[in-house]
C-alpha cells in the first residue's frame, strides 16, 4: 500500500498510451510486477487516507463508516472551515472492533479473521485507522501480530533519519507525526522507506507459514524529502528539486517492492504467495497556494487529485500478482473499489465463513483474476466527502459522486451543481454532459441517493439554517 501515489506516478502505463509521467519515473519493480500478474486500470479509493484505509480494513464503503475525512486527535475534526456549511458529527475517532469509544465506527477488520485461521500478520508503515488514544491506533487491535511503525498519523514528520525520524536526541517527539519504534536507525542516514522495507524483511524471516504482511508505506506522502540514492539523476534530467525529490520518493517505494519480491523468490515463497499493490487515493496535484508550496507531480491526463471526486482524486494504480492463477502481462478494464479487497482477500485465503458486525459493501475480484466473471458489472460506485479538505482545486470539498458503466455523476451539496462524465471517452473530464443529457443525471440522481440513504450516509447542513444539504434527487 502506497501513501498519495498517483496513477501516473510510475513507468508503468494504466492508461492505454504510454505518457510524459510515465516516461518521467523509473519503476522497474512494478514493471516486473505488472509482467507477472494483472494490472487493473480502473481501480479506484477514496479521495482521502483515511476513508480508504478504513473501507479496506472493513469492507465497507466510507459513505457507511462515516470515517469520511482524515483522522488525528481523539475527538477532534479535522475539516477545514466552510463560509456557508457545517460538516456533519462524523467519525473523526476513526475505527475500532469493539463498543465503547464515540464517534467510531464498530466493524471486524479482515486481518482479524487472518489471524483466527493460523496466519502470522505483520503490520509495517502507516497505519491511519483511528485518533490518538483510541484502540483502533493500535494495529495490533485489529488483529496484527507484529506492529512497526504504525500509530495514529497520517504521515511522517521526516523521512530522514539524520533527524530521527521527528525525535530529539532525547527521543521526545519534535513533531506531530514523529514515527515510533525505529530507534535504531536514527542518525545513520538510513532513508525511513528503506528502514521498513529492512524491518518487514526481517519480520517476515521470523514468519511461520502461512503470513500476512501489510507493508503500507509512509511514501510518497509530504514532506517530499531527498531518497539521496536516486534524487542526483532526477536532478540531472532535468527535474526541478521538488519534482526530482518527489521522483526520488517513487523510486524509493519502488526498490522496496523489489526487495520483498526478491526475498520471497530466494526463500521459496514466490510461487506461493499472492502480491497486491494499491494507493490509498490519488497523487498530490492539486494546488499547493495555501501552503506556498509549488506543485511537484500531477496526474495527467487525469483531472485534479487528491481530495478530488475527479478521477486524478481516487484512480489508482493497482496490480496483483497470482502464481499458478493468473497469468502475467494481462490488463482488466472492468473498475472496482477499495472496499474489495476484503472479501477478495479472505476468498484467496480459502476463508469462506466469518462472522462480523458491520455489511461488507466490498465484491469480492476474484472473478476477475480466474477469468470466471465480472462482478463490476451492473455495479454502481458510491463516493461521499461531506467535508471541507483545506487545499484548492476541481472537484474537492462537500461532493458526493457515483460511477455506473462509463458514466459518471458529481454532486455539489453547498450549489446542488451536478457534473455528469462519460468515462471511457473523457477520462480527463472536460467534457460535462448534464445539460445533454437530464434523463440521466435524474436517473444517476435517484441511484446515488437511494444508496445514500440506504447506508445512512451523513451529508453538511447550512450554517444559516442549520437544515441538511438536499440529497441529489430533491
Amino acid at each position: 500500500m502506497v501513501d498519495d501515489m498517483g496513477w501516473q506516478d510510475t513507468s508503468v502505463p494504466f492508461w492505454t498510451q504510454r505518457t510524459p509521467l510515465n516516461a518521467t519515473y523509473e519503476t522497474p519493480n512494478m514493471e516486473r510486477l505488472a509482467k507477472q500478474g494483472v494490472l487493473f486500470t480502473q481501480a479506484y479509493a477514496s479521495p482521502i487516507s483515511s476513508p480508504s484505509r478504513c473501507s479496506l480494513l472493513t469492507g465497507a464503503n466510507a459513505a457507511r463508516h462515516r470515517v469520511t475525512n482524515w483522522t488525528f486527535r481523539r475527538g477532534q475534526m479535522t475539516d477545514e472551515q466552510d463560509d456557508l456549511l457545517m460538516p456533519p458529527d462524523w467519525n473523526y475517532n476513526g475505527v475500532c472492533q469493539n463498543e465503547g469509544t464515540p464517534n467510531t465506527f464498530v466493524a471486524r477488520s479482515f486481518v482479524d479473521i487472518l489471524h483466527e485461521a493460523g496466519y502470522y500478520t505483520i503490520h509495517c508503515g502507516k497505519a491511519h485507522w483511528g485518533a490518538q488514544d483510541t484502540p483502533g491506533e493500535s494495529p495490533l487491535h485489529f488483529g496484527f501480530d507484529v506492529n512497526i511503525a504504525g500509530h495514529a498519523a497520517g504521515g511522517p514528520a521526516t523521512y530522514l533519519s539524520e533527524r530521527n525520524f521527528g525525535h530529539d536526541a532525547d527521543g521526545r517527539p519534535t513533531a506531530q507525526f514523529a514515527i515510533p519504534g525505529l530507534q535504531k536507525y536514527w542518525g545513520t542516514g538510513i532513508f525511513l522507506t528503506e528502514a521498513l522495507t529492512q524491518e518487514a524483511l526481517a519480520a517476515l524471516s521470523h514468519a511461520h507459514s502461512p503470513f500476512f504482511l501489510y507493508l503500507s508505506h509512509y511514501a510518497v506522502h509530504v514532506p517530499i524529502d531527498r531518497d539521496m540514492r536516486f534524487y542526483e539523476k532526477y536532478r540531472r534530467r532535468g527535474l526541478s528539486e521538488k519534482e526530482a525529490a518527489y521522483a526520488s520518493l517513487i523510486e524509493g517505494m519502488d526498490k522496496s517492492l523489489g526487495d520483498v519480491l526478491d526475498w520471497l523468490e530466494r526463500n521459496g515463497e514466490a510461487e506461493r504467495t499472492i502480491v497486491l499493490f494499491m494507493s490509498d487515493n490519488g497523487g498530490y496535484a492539486t494546488s499547493t497556494e495555501w501552503r506556498d508550496e509549488p506543485l511537484f507531480t500531477q496526474n495527467a491526463p487525469l483531472r485534479s487529485g487528491k481530495g478530488s471526486l475527479l478521477e486524478g482524486g481516487i484512480r489508482e494504480p493497482m496490480i496483483v500478482r497470482w502464481p499458478g492463477i493468473v497469468e502475467g502481462g494481462r490488463r482488466c478494464d472492468s473498475y472496482v473499489l477499495i472496499e474489495d479487497f476484503f472479501p477478495t482477500i479472505l476468498e484467496m485465503a480459502g476463508i469462506q465463513r466469518y462472522q462480523v458486525p458491520q455489511t461488507i459493501d466490498g465484491k469480492s475480484f476474484v472473478p476477475l483474476l480466474r477469468g470466471s466473471g465480472n462482478p463490476s458489472r451492473g455495479r454502481a460506485l458510491i463516493w461521499n466527502y461531506p467535508h471541507v479538505w483545506g487545499n484548492r482545486g476541481p472537484g474537492i470539498d462537500n461532493k458526493c459522486a457515483i460511477r455506473e458503466g462509463d458514466w459518471k455523476l458529481i454532486y455539489d451539496y453547498k450549489t446542488c451543481r451536478k457534473e455528469l462524465y462519460d468515462i471511457r471517452h473523457d477520462i480527463g473530464e472536460q467534457n460535462d454532459l448534464s445539460n445533454e443529457r437530464p434523463d440521466l443525471v435524474r436517473r444517476l440522481s435517484r441511484k446515488l441517493s437511494r444508496q445514500l440513504r440506504k447506508m445512512k450516509a451523513q451529508r453538511p447542513t447550512f450554517k444559516a439554517t442549520g437544515l441538511p444539504c438536499p440529497w441529489p434527487d430533491e
